[in-house]
């Protein structure tokens, strides 16, 4: 009886918790902006090197 009581006690308490709120998403600063700019032009120079090595062969 001992075990059953603080179990009975966690179940309600399932019954009483609030609702999930949803997180908003926060807008990216000119910092994250040009970091991204700069690797999206990085990856696109490093797929044109690898076209160019492939294509030789």
């Amino acid at each position: 009886m001992r075990f059953l009581t603080p179990m009975a006690v966690f179940i309600a308490s399932g019954a009483v918790a609030e609702g999930f709120d949803r997180p908003i998403p926060q807008a990216q600063s000119a910092t994250a902006e040009f970091w991204f700019g700069l690797a999206s032009l990085a990856l696109i120079a490093a797929l044109v090197a690898v076209h160019k090595i492939v294509a030789r062969r």
